[in-house]
């Protein structure tokens, strides 16, 4: 590359550094500063006390694991229900066009706006789920579940409310990774005398792994730092049953004027998000993965 084709690079890159800049690195260091500090005693340099509060913290310990019930319920119930769909999808049955869209419909709703529908929906009073569970004989009245004012509930509606949303995303990824295999492999399969399930565990599903693995990444980090839904549905309540990370930062930065403290979850909480990153792209392009 000679003089002249290196700065006409640096031109084309300089709008995406100086946004990379602006909008990731100096938030980072301003974040990374403030957790540094004190902000109730005057910006009060306590170096890595925020951080030791936060791992000795019984309600940080009790968000971080409700966080990971939220992602792993969520995500687990999405996988399987969005590679259903698109296996049922990919047939090409009739009217599957029109199905497609249909199923894709919640995509387009915001997440507050679909923690908004499900709040009605799930209302103790006058919701429609009870009111349905309580006509098929399910319950023995319509408030004989609260959804979101019992602890044991109102995580589980949370994680209703987010599979409702983005199962769809699932099912599309998953959908494109199986119209990306080849059919020459089925034909052969299906002339050695393979049968559906054979060719599911031995052809699609062995080609779908590296699908699976990139939906699952983006998924899990799109459920971790959820907010919306949740916040609208419960607030992080009730009795802190359904309080993940994302809403104790908010609470601690807002409510509470402990900015500093605020900070440090934070960080500790990219720090977990970048290890379960890192870990999923090493087992996704390790050269001794077989699995890919």
């Amino acid at each position: 590359m000679n003089k002249g084709d290196r700065s006409t690079a640096l031109l084309f890159f300089s709008p995406a550094a100086a946004f990379m800049i602006l909008f990731f690195l100096y938030p980072m260091f301003l974040l990374l500063r403030d957790s540094l500090f004190d902000s109730k005693t005057s910006m009060q340099f306590v170096g890595m006390e925020n951080y030791a509060n936060a791992l000795n913290s019984d309600r940080f310990h009790q968000s971080l694991y409700n966080t990971i019930t939220f992602v792993i319920g969520a995500v687990s119930i999405e996988l399987v229900l969005g590679l259903i769909l698109a296996l049922l999808l990919s047939t090409g049955f009739r009217g599957s066009h029109f199905t497609r869209t249909l199923f894709l419909s919640p995509l387009m709703i915001a997440p507050l706006v679909c923690g908004l529908i499900w709040k009605f929906m799930l209302n103790d009073q006058f919701g429609i789920l009870n009111s349905v569970l309580f006509k098929l004989n399910i319950i023995d009245s319509p408030q004989s579940i609260l959804w979101l004012s019992d602890s044991k509930y109102a995580l589980l509606s949370c994680i209703i409310a987010d599979v409702w949303l983005t199962t769809p995303f699932m099912m599309l990824v998953l959908l494109a990774g199986i119209q990306g295999i080849s059919g020459t492999l089925y034909e052969a399969a299906h002339i050695d005398g393979a049968s559906r399930s054979q060719r599911f565990w031995h052809i699609t599903l062995p080609n779908l792994r590296p699908v699976i693995v990139v939906a699952v990444l983006i998924r899990m980090i799109d459920a971790a730092r959820s907010f919306d839904i949740i916040w609208v549905l419960t607030q992080g309540g009730p009795n802190f049953a359904s309080s993940v990370l994302s809403t104790v930062i908010y609470n601690t930065m807002t409510r509470y004027n402990q900015v500093g403290y605020a900070s440090a979850m934070a960080i500790l909480f990219m720090i977990a998000l970048m290890s379960i990153c890192g870990f999923f792209m090493y087992r996704l392009w390790s050269p001794n993965n077989k699995a890919v």
